[in-house]
């Protein structure tokens, strides 16, 4: 064999060399991708703005790829919102809705995912919270607190067993009186459906944030990892850095409500029926965002000591709780 055109390997056998001008494709493909324009859009959606940052090869493709992704967070805000009576959620919820019924593919999936978790965190995060969340809603309204009658008939009827999923049929069975609430979950699977538009439309390197939610894939051009920036309080900020993950921060920095001298966060404990009395905040780092945003909600629930023992036992979990 001509040893111009031959290497030997590690272990005493011959390999090809590659030959020239496959090396200069590749150095020159692997330039380009270093080189790649970055591209920058946001959107209402969810009652938040999503922020897509990504890197492609021109404006056009970018534009493409981000316009699906916001179609695709409109079409998943009208079946999952508890906002809008005709959603296909709360038709879900329906008195006059007939079990088992068939659902749509997201709503499945977003449900299934919602149940594993709430028995992960052992219901502290809990998608049969909707009336709960109903009664706070209107206690923030009024500025008084919801009436123990109707907050008890809340907590009776909050239990995500109460949920039955039929995975032969796709459809889900509700005991009567169930109201859902995806609150705490939609926002974060909406930014992991972003990210796989954006991989089917050949972008790889890009951070979709939603709120407080965050999901990355590649890192971006010259990096090895995403800089992400971390408030969970008025004082302290913190960053890490994300490739194929998701981070997520819950607490009452921002949302909470002043009634009879006591503060109450917009986080509520399906343990207690009322919204967190003691100021929380916690960051979860996980593989995706759905699963971040829900374990942020539910470790405000848990609390630091039950909450990290709990995140302890699940894969790829990393906590941050403020200081």
């Amino acid at each position: 064999m001509n040893n111009k055109t031959s290497i030997l390997n590690p272990s005493g056998g011959r390999a090809l060399r590659p030959p020239f001008f496959l090396v200069a494709w590749l150095l020159v493909s692997l330039a380009q991708a270093e080189e790649l324009p970055r591209f920058d859009f946001s959107g209402p959606g969810m009652a938040t703005t999503f922020r897509i940052a990504c890197y492609a090869e021109d404006k056009a493709k970018a534009e493409k790829a981000t316009d699906a992704c916001f179609q695709r967070i409109a079409e998943l805000n009208a079946i999952f919102t508890d906002y809008d009576p005709t959603s296909e959620l709360m038709r879900l919820c329906a008195p006059e809705a007939v079990y088992p019924a068939f659902v749509s593919a997201p709503l499945y999936d977003i449900l299934q995912r919602a149940c594993r978790l709430a028995e992960q965190t052992q219901g502290a995060f809990d998608p049969t919270c909707g009336h709960l969340s109903q009664l706070w809603r209107r206690a923030k309204r009024q500025g008084k607190l919801p009436p123990s009658d109707r907050l008890k008939k809340a907590m009776e009827a909050t239990d995500w067993q109460r949920i039955t999923l039929h995975p032969d049929s796709r459809s889900v069975t509700l005991e009567k009186g169930t109201l859902l609430d995806l609150g705490g979950i939609a926002k974060g699977y909406a930014a992991d459906e972003c990210q796989r538009i954006l991989q089917e439309h050949g972008i790889t390197r890009a951070v979709v944030q939603a709120g407080g939610d965050t999901a990355a894939s590649d890192a971006p051009s010259g990096k090895k990892a995403w800089p992400i920036t971390l408030r969970t309080d008025a004082a302290h900020e913190t960053s890490i850095n994300l490739i194929h993950q998701a981070v997520s921060t819950s607490g009452d920095l921002y949302q909470f409500v002043e009634i009879d001298g006591q503060r109450f966060s917009h986080i509520i404990s399906p343990r207690t029926g009322s919204g967190l009395t003691t100021p929380i905040a916690c960051s979860v780092i996980a593989p995706d965002c759905t699963t971040s945003d829900a374990l942020a909600t539910a470790m405000c629930v848990l609390g630091k000591t039950e909450g990290s023992k709990i995140a302890a036992s699940l894969k790829g979990i990393e906590l941050r709780f403020a200081p």
